[in-house]
Protein backbone atom coordinates (compact mmCIF):
# COMPACT_ATOMS: atom_id res chain seq x y z
CA UNK A 1 0.00 0.00 0.00
CA UNK A 2 1.43 3.57 -1.13
CA UNK A 3 2.29 5.67 2.01
CA UNK A 4 0.05 8.61 2.49
CA UNK A 5 2.69 11.48 2.71
CA UNK A 6 1.45 15.26 3.51
CA UNK A 7 5.28 17.35 2.15
CA UNK A 8 5.52 21.06 3.60
CA UNK A 9 7.32 22.97 1.39
CA UNK A 10 8.77 26.33 0.51
CA UNK A 11 9.12 25.70 -3.26
CA UNK A 12 12.71 26.32 -4.43
CA UNK A 13 14.50 24.21 -7.16
CA UNK A 14 15.02 21.06 -5.10
CA UNK A 15 11.64 21.62 -3.76
CA UNK A 16 10.54 20.97 -6.93
CA UNK A 17 12.42 18.18 -8.18
CA UNK A 18 10.97 16.64 -5.01
CA UNK A 19 7.45 17.00 -5.64
CA UNK A 20 8.36 15.68 -9.08
CA UNK A 21 9.16 12.48 -7.09
CA UNK A 22 6.52 12.48 -5.02
CA UNK A 23 3.97 13.04 -7.33
CA UNK A 24 5.62 9.87 -9.73
CA UNK A 25 6.36 7.33 -7.45
CA UNK A 26 3.83 4.59 -7.43
CA UNK A 27 4.64 3.80 -3.85
CA UNK A 28 3.92 7.30 -2.20
CA UNK A 29 0.55 8.94 -2.03
CA UNK A 30 1.09 12.58 -2.03
CA UNK A 31 -2.35 13.40 -0.12
CA UNK A 32 -1.50 17.23 0.58
CA UNK A 33 1.00 20.07 -0.14
CA UNK A 34 1.69 22.65 2.70
CA UNK A 35 3.08 25.88 1.70
CA UNK A 36 5.99 28.22 3.89
CA UNK A 37 7.95 31.06 3.28
CA UNK A 38 11.57 30.08 2.93
CA UNK A 39 13.26 29.84 -0.53
CA UNK A 40 11.34 32.57 -2.04
CA UNK A 41 7.99 34.99 -0.65
CA UNK A 42 4.77 32.45 0.42
CA UNK A 43 2.76 33.80 -2.49
CA UNK A 44 5.87 33.06 -4.93
CA UNK A 45 5.74 29.35 -3.10
CA UNK A 46 2.18 29.06 -3.47
CA UNK A 47 2.60 29.80 -7.46
CA UNK A 48 5.86 27.36 -7.95
CA UNK A 49 3.68 24.36 -5.82
CA UNK A 50 0.84 24.80 -8.21
CA UNK A 51 2.69 25.15 -11.33
CA UNK A 52 4.59 22.11 -10.67
CA UNK A 53 2.16 19.68 -9.64
CA UNK A 54 0.01 20.81 -12.51
CA UNK A 55 3.26 19.78 -14.82
CA UNK A 56 3.06 16.01 -12.62
CA UNK A 57 -0.47 15.70 -13.61
CA UNK A 58 -0.52 15.36 -9.18
CA UNK A 59 -3.93 16.87 -7.77
CA UNK A 60 -2.60 16.93 -4.39
CA UNK A 61 -4.49 19.48 -2.46
CA UNK A 62 -2.30 22.59 -1.70
CA UNK A 63 -2.75 24.89 0.73
CA UNK A 64 -0.89 28.34 2.19
CA UNK A 65 1.11 28.65 5.70
CA UNK A 66 2.97 31.19 7.14
CA UNK A 67 4.82 33.91 5.46
CA UNK A 68 7.34 34.08 8.40
CA UNK A 69 9.42 32.80 10.92
CA UNK A 70 7.94 32.71 14.43
CA UNK A 71 10.12 34.93 15.87
CA UNK A 72 12.31 36.76 12.86
CA UNK A 73 11.68 38.36 10.06
CA UNK A 74 10.79 36.57 6.52
CA UNK A 75 14.30 36.29 4.83
CA UNK A 76 15.26 36.34 1.42
CA UNK A 77 16.49 33.59 -0.05
CA UNK A 78 16.29 34.39 -4.01
CA UNK A 79 20.12 34.91 -4.38
CA UNK A 80 20.53 31.14 -4.63
CA UNK A 81 17.05 29.75 -6.13
CA UNK A 82 16.45 32.69 -7.97
CA UNK A 83 14.29 35.50 -8.30
CA UNK A 84 11.22 33.28 -8.42
CA UNK A 85 12.34 30.57 -6.24
CA UNK A 86 13.05 28.11 -9.40
CA UNK A 87 15.46 29.10 -11.02
CA UNK A 88 14.11 31.77 -13.01
CA UNK A 89 12.08 29.43 -14.75
CA UNK A 90 8.94 30.31 -16.46
CA UNK A 91 6.24 27.60 -16.16
CA UNK A 92 2.89 27.32 -16.96
CA UNK A 93 0.26 28.51 -14.95
CA UNK A 94 -1.82 25.84 -13.14
CA UNK A 95 -5.46 26.31 -13.69
CA UNK A 96 -6.01 25.84 -9.73
CA UNK A 97 -5.91 27.78 -7.20
CA UNK A 98 -4.99 26.75 -3.43
CA UNK A 99 -7.51 25.58 -0.89
CA UNK A 100 -8.49 28.07 0.85
CA UNK A 101 -8.22 26.42 4.15
CA UNK A 102 -4.60 27.61 6.44
CA UNK A 103 -2.01 24.88 6.16
CA UNK A 104 -2.42 23.89 9.39
CA UNK A 105 -5.89 22.94 9.16
CA UNK A 106 -5.24 20.89 6.04
CA UNK A 107 -2.48 19.04 8.20
CA UNK A 108 -4.73 18.15 10.66
CA UNK A 109 -7.71 17.42 8.48
CA UNK A 110 -5.51 14.56 6.20
CA UNK A 111 -4.19 12.90 9.36
CA UNK A 112 -7.71 12.67 10.53
CA UNK A 113 -8.89 11.67 7.10
CA UNK A 114 -6.56 9.12 6.62
CA UNK A 115 -7.18 5.24 7.94
CA UNK A 116 -3.30 4.80 8.03
CA UNK A 117 -0.69 6.65 9.59
CA UNK A 118 0.51 9.61 7.56
CA UNK A 119 3.93 10.75 6.98
CA UNK A 120 4.63 14.78 7.21
CA UNK A 121 7.79 15.04 4.99
CA UNK A 122 9.02 18.48 6.34
CA UNK A 123 11.24 19.84 3.11
CA UNK A 124 11.45 23.77 4.15
CA UNK A 125 11.41 25.69 7.30
CA UNK A 126 9.15 24.46 9.97
CA UNK A 127 7.23 27.05 11.19
CA UNK A 128 3.70 25.62 9.86
CA UNK A 129 4.58 22.18 11.40
CA UNK A 130 5.68 23.40 14.79
CA UNK A 131 2.57 25.80 15.06
CA UNK A 132 0.51 22.52 13.83
CA UNK A 133 2.18 20.35 16.85
CA UNK A 134 0.99 23.31 19.50
CA UNK A 135 -2.37 23.59 18.15
CA UNK A 136 -2.88 19.86 17.49
CA UNK A 137 -1.46 17.68 19.89
CA UNK A 138 -3.69 14.79 19.77
CA UNK A 139 -3.86 14.43 15.86
CA UNK A 140 -0.03 14.74 15.74
CA UNK A 141 0.20 11.34 17.78
CA UNK A 142 -1.64 9.56 15.24
CA UNK A 143 1.51 10.60 12.78
CA UNK A 144 3.84 7.84 11.48
CA UNK A 145 6.39 10.52 11.32
CA UNK A 146 8.01 13.92 10.41
CA UNK A 147 11.05 13.07 8.00
CA UNK A 148 12.79 16.82 8.15
CA UNK A 149 15.46 17.79 5.75
CA UNK A 150 17.36 20.57 8.31
CA UNK A 151 20.27 20.37 10.69
CA UNK A 152 24.46 19.03 9.67
CA UNK A 153 26.34 16.87 12.10
CA UNK A 154 29.25 19.54 10.53
CA UNK A 155 29.09 22.49 8.37
CA UNK A 156 26.22 24.94 7.80
CA UNK A 157 25.43 26.43 4.54
CA UNK A 158 23.25 29.61 5.95
CA UNK A 159 26.15 29.90 8.12
CA UNK A 160 29.19 28.32 9.13
CA UNK A 161 27.34 26.20 11.40
CA UNK A 162 23.87 26.49 10.29
CA UNK A 163 22.01 24.61 8.12
CA UNK A 164 18.85 26.90 5.96
CA UNK A 165 15.74 24.92 7.16
CA UNK A 166 16.61 25.15 10.74
CA UNK A 167 18.19 28.42 10.57
CA UNK A 168 15.15 30.35 9.24
CA UNK A 169 13.09 29.45 11.83
CA UNK A 170 14.95 27.87 14.59
CA UNK A 171 12.58 27.42 17.54
CA UNK A 172 9.79 25.82 14.91
CA UNK A 173 12.87 22.90 14.69
CA UNK A 174 13.19 22.90 18.03
CA UNK A 175 9.40 22.57 18.65
CA UNK A 176 9.20 19.48 15.95
CA UNK A 177 12.61 18.13 17.31
CA UNK A 178 11.47 18.19 21.07
CA UNK A 179 7.49 17.21 20.25
CA UNK A 180 7.51 13.32 20.56
CA UNK A 181 6.41 12.07 17.56
CA UNK A 182 9.15 10.15 16.08
CA UNK A 183 11.56 12.17 13.79
CA UNK A 184 13.94 11.17 10.93
CA UNK A 185 16.71 13.94 10.18
CA UNK A 186 18.09 13.92 6.79
CA UNK A 187 20.93 16.58 7.19
CA UNK A 188 23.37 18.49 4.73
CA UNK A 189 25.91 15.72 5.43
CA UNK A 190 23.34 13.55 2.81
CA UNK A 191 21.91 16.00 1.45
CA UNK A 192 24.99 17.18 -0.37
CA UNK A 193 26.17 13.90 -1.67
CA UNK A 194 23.32 12.69 -3.92
CA UNK A 195 24.43 14.03 -7.19
CA UNK A 196 22.67 13.40 -10.91
CA UNK A 197 25.74 12.46 -13.14
CA UNK A 198 25.62 13.47 -16.41
CA UNK A 199 24.68 10.31 -18.29
CA UNK A 200 21.63 10.11 -16.08
CA UNK A 201 21.17 14.08 -16.56
CA UNK A 202 20.95 12.52 -20.28
CA UNK A 203 18.73 10.20 -20.49
CA UNK A 204 16.03 12.75 -18.52
CA UNK A 205 16.67 15.36 -20.75
CA UNK A 206 16.15 12.41 -23.60
CA UNK A 207 12.81 11.41 -22.72
CA UNK A 208 9.60 13.71 -23.51
CA UNK A 209 7.37 13.87 -20.89
CA UNK A 210 6.42 17.12 -19.14
CA UNK A 211 7.90 15.60 -16.06
CA UNK A 212 11.62 14.83 -17.06
CA UNK A 213 11.79 18.14 -19.28
CA UNK A 214 10.74 19.88 -16.14
CA UNK A 215 13.38 17.79 -14.21
CA UNK A 216 15.89 18.56 -17.06
CA UNK A 217 15.36 22.02 -16.59
CA UNK A 218 15.83 22.64 -12.90
CA UNK A 219 18.90 19.85 -13.12
CA UNK A 220 20.69 22.48 -15.58
CA UNK A 221 20.13 25.33 -12.87
CA UNK A 222 21.55 22.98 -10.25
CA UNK A 223 24.76 22.26 -11.79
CA UNK A 224 25.27 26.25 -12.52
CA UNK A 225 25.18 25.98 -8.45
CA UNK A 226 27.38 23.47 -7.95
CA UNK A 227 29.60 23.49 -4.48
CA UNK A 228 30.45 19.88 -4.17
CA UNK A 229 32.87 18.16 -1.62
CA UNK A 230 36.63 17.14 -3.57
CA UNK A 231 35.44 13.60 -3.61
CA UNK A 232 32.07 13.74 -5.75
CA UNK A 233 32.17 13.28 -9.27
CA UNK A 234 30.59 16.66 -10.96
CA UNK A 235 26.25 16.76 -11.52
CA UNK A 236 23.44 17.97 -10.27
CA UNK A 237 22.75 18.07 -6.86
CA UNK A 238 19.02 16.82 -6.16
CA UNK A 239 18.75 17.96 -2.52
CA UNK A 240 15.58 18.14 -1.40
CA UNK A 241 14.40 15.50 -3.41
CA UNK A 242 16.92 12.98 -1.75
CA UNK A 243 14.68 13.57 1.51
CA UNK A 244 11.69 12.14 -0.36
CA UNK A 245 13.68 9.11 -1.75
CA UNK A 246 14.28 8.54 1.64
CA UNK A 247 10.73 7.26 2.39
CA UNK A 248 11.38 4.56 -0.12
CA UNK A 249 14.67 4.37 -0.06
CA UNK A 250 15.74 3.85 3.22
CA UNK A 251 18.08 1.11 2.73
CA UNK A 252 20.67 3.12 0.77
CA UNK A 253 21.07 5.60 3.57
CA UNK A 254 23.22 4.93 7.11
CA UNK A 255 21.23 5.60 9.95
CA UNK A 256 21.83 5.76 13.91
CA UNK A 257 20.08 7.33 16.78
CA UNK A 258 21.06 10.76 18.59
CA UNK A 259 19.92 13.03 20.61
CA UNK A 260 19.24 16.18 18.72
CA UNK A 261 18.76 19.66 19.66
CA UNK A 262 19.02 23.44 18.41
CA UNK A 263 21.00 26.36 19.15
CA UNK A 264 18.43 29.43 20.07
CA UNK A 265 20.87 31.97 21.51
CA UNK A 266 21.26 34.60 19.51
CA UNK A 267 24.91 34.78 17.77
CA UNK A 268 26.53 33.15 15.08
CA UNK A 269 25.80 29.84 16.24
CA UNK A 270 21.88 30.47 16.24
CA UNK A 271 20.28 27.50 14.23
CA UNK A 272 23.05 25.15 14.86
CA UNK A 273 21.64 21.40 15.15
CA UNK A 274 23.61 19.98 18.08
CA UNK A 275 23.70 16.45 17.04
CA UNK A 276 24.84 14.60 20.32
CA UNK A 277 27.25 11.82 18.21
CA UNK A 278 29.48 10.08 21.77
CA UNK A 279 29.35 6.92 22.60
CA UNK A 280 28.80 7.44 26.07
CA UNK A 281 26.76 10.53 27.76
CA UNK A 282 29.29 13.11 28.84
CA UNK A 283 29.41 15.30 31.69
CA UNK A 284 26.76 17.52 31.04
CA UNK A 285 24.56 17.13 33.83
CA UNK A 286 27.65 17.22 35.98
CA UNK A 287 28.50 20.68 35.05
CA UNK A 288 24.61 21.46 35.39
CA UNK A 289 24.48 22.09 31.55
CA UNK A 290 20.49 22.12 30.49
CA UNK A 291 19.38 20.41 26.98
CA UNK A 292 16.38 19.62 25.68
CA UNK A 293 17.82 17.23 23.17
CA UNK A 294 15.36 14.48 22.03
CA UNK A 295 16.38 11.46 20.31
CA UNK A 296 16.05 11.46 16.66
CA UNK A 297 16.88 8.76 13.54
CA UNK A 298 19.97 10.97 11.95
CA UNK A 299 21.01 9.79 8.05
CA UNK A 300 24.13 10.45 7.81
CA UNK A 301 25.79 8.26 5.18
CA UNK A 302 24.32 7.74 2.03
CA UNK A 303 25.01 5.35 -0.97
CA UNK A 304 24.32 8.32 -3.92
CA UNK A 305 24.52 6.71 -6.92
CA UNK A 306 21.67 4.39 -5.97
CA UNK A 307 19.25 7.30 -4.57
CA UNK A 308 19.89 9.37 -7.52
CA UNK A 309 19.45 6.26 -9.73
CA UNK A 310 16.13 5.80 -7.83
CA UNK A 311 15.64 9.38 -8.42
CA UNK A 312 16.18 9.25 -12.17
CA UNK A 313 14.19 6.31 -12.97
CA UNK A 314 11.47 7.35 -11.14
CA UNK A 315 11.11 10.03 -13.02
CA UNK A 316 11.49 8.33 -16.07
CA UNK A 317 8.71 5.72 -15.20
CA UNK A 318 6.09 8.42 -14.45
CA UNK A 319 2.93 8.43 -16.91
Amino acid sequence: MPIPVIADVDTGVDDALALLFLASHPDIDLRAVTCVAGNASLPQVIANTLDVLDAASSRAAVAAGCDRPLIEPARDASGYHGANGIGNLVLPRAARRHDPSHAIEMIRRTIEGSAEPVTLLALAPMTNIALFLRLHPETAAKLERIVIMGGSAGPGNATPVAEFNVWHDPEAAQIVLESGVPTVLYPLDVFSRVVVDEQQHERLRAADTAVTQLATKLLDYQVQLADLPADIESGAKIGDAGTACFLVGAEHFGTSRHLVEVELAPGRSRGQTIIDRRLRPGEDMEHSLESRARPSDVALTVDGPAVSELFVSTLLGAD
